[in-house]
């Protein structure tokens, strides 16, 4: 898949798998009947659950950020070969982010982030028809 949308969808997965193994992190440290049970007394996670936990709830945002500005771009009929790079560059940073957030690389991680954040600007700034 070539275009932001295709991207945008596979940017989708990495949410879903990033949930499923975050999931599964805090299964191992909290067990099965807290993941079960309302969440209101959940015990806190720490460590890589915890800092898993962190990253899927910023995957999520991401792709709130993300995805207006795609589907703007798509309706607007305004996808450039930029904006196409600036997807890639997203997609690309967002699948790194995870592990390097989980394993607690700090200065990289950030790094990533703004990479991602950076793409997305960009794609909004297409999409707005501000160039």
């Amino acid at each position: 898949m070539g275009s932001e949308i295709g991207i945008l969808g596979l940017y989708g997965l990495v949410v879903i798998i990033t949930i499923m193994v975050q999931a599964g992190a805090a299964q191992g440290q909290v067990g099965q009947r807290a993941l079960l049970q309302s969440r209101d007394n959940m015990p806190r996670l720490t460590g890589v659950a915890g800092r898993l936990d962190r990253a899927q709830i910023n995957s999520v945002t991401a792709m709130a950020l993300f995805a207006p500005a795609v589907l703007m771009l798509a309706q607007n009929g305004l996808a450039t070969t930029s904006t196409l790079r600036a997807a890639q560059a997203f997609l690309i940073a967002r699948i790194l982010f995870v592990p390097l957030y989980a394993f607690g690389v700090a200065g990289v991680r950030s790094l990533v982030w703004v990479i991602g954040m950076l793409a997305t600007v960009w794609i909004y700034v297409v999409a707005l028809g501000w160039v």
